[in-house]
């Protein structure tokens, strides 16, 4: 069925990926970015979106300065707005429209301490940072607004370069760049979890709205937990980059936030996402000339 489908952040990595699933699927996609919708004014934000009358509403936007509001109060607080209140509040437009919610949350709302098998959906939540407790906040706005929602716990996003200003470059990217230049590059090798290729999180997403599926929480993560070390070896031996990689631990850098150990996300609702190997393979086919 044809569905009039709005994201919101539709020039991020993730965004501008589930601008074009849902629309090779022939839904009738609206893609909306900073510069086209201020989520933070609640009244303008919901008469634009009301006038738009969207089946499926897809917020892909967030605060991800995971360090930098660790430490200041004021970033905090934009934190908070974007990550907690906001999705509440775009769930209750959702919710007044009739039409499916679809939120994004972070495996850092885990504290890394259980250790065995990962965090399944269900698992309880204890974040160690305000970025995590912003995230964290988000789900619980969204939860209790109800509706037809689904927030997605994702970790690790990667992806090809987004469109909007300012967007972050994927770390397989970045790192690719450092040793080409250096022939030497370092990875955290004190932190385990798992990562989510953007591509395939948007086809994930599509498929959770196309199925119908029932609201709540879902972790839709790449399969193959790694620390930041272990995925850059990979990533570098598929790309035949012959630089030295050298483990170390996150403790060795400055970082105001707290990290989870192992914050490992398992998928026991849906159907699995590839391994971390083969999503690394399609995107170094994607991404590099």
């Amino acid at each position: 069925m044809r569905k009039k489908t709005l994201i919101i952040g539709s020039k991020g990595m993730l965004g501008q990926e589930l601008v074009r699933v849902f629309g090779e699927d022939g839904h009738d996609v609206t893609g909306w970015d900073f510069g086209d919708i201020d989520v933070t004014d609640t009244a303008a934000a919901r008469e634009k979106i009301v006038a738009l009358s969207p089946d499926v509403i897809v917020n892909a936007v967030g605060y991800n300065a995971v360090d930098l509001c660790e430490s200041d109060t004021s970033e905090f607080e934009k934190a908070w707005r974007l990550n907690s209140e906001v999705p509440g509040e775009l769930a209750a437009i959702a919710k007044e429209l009739g039409a499916v919610f679809v939120h994004y949350s972070t495996d850092y709302v885990f504290d890394g301490e259980q250790t065995v098998g990962g965090y399944a959906e269900d698992a309880l939540p204890n974040p160690l940072s305000k970025y995590g407790e912003s995230k964290l906040g988000g789900e619980k706005t969204v939860a209790e607004v109800g509706g037809s929602y689904y927030v997605i716990r994702l970790a690790k996003l990667f992806g090809v370069p987004a469109t909007s200003a300012g967007a972050k470059r994927s770390f397989f990217a970045k790192m690719e760049e450092i040793a080409r230049e250096k022939g030497v590059v370092s990875g955290v090798d004190d932190e385990n979890g798992c990562f989510t290729y953007a591509p395939d999180l948007a086809a994930a997403t599509l498929s959770l709205v196309l199925d119908s599926a029932p609201s709540g929480v879902y972790h839709l993560v790449n399969e193959g937990p790694a620390t930041w070390y272990g995925a850059l070896r990979q990533y570098f031996n598929i790309v035949g980059i012959g630089a030295e990689v050298i483990p170390v631990s996150g403790d060795d850098f400055s970082r105001s936030a707290r990290r989870p150990k192992d914050s490992t996300l398992r998928n026991t609702k849906r159907p699995k996402l590839r391994d971390l190997d083969d999503a690394l393979r399609a995107f170094a086919e994607l991404s590099r000339p």
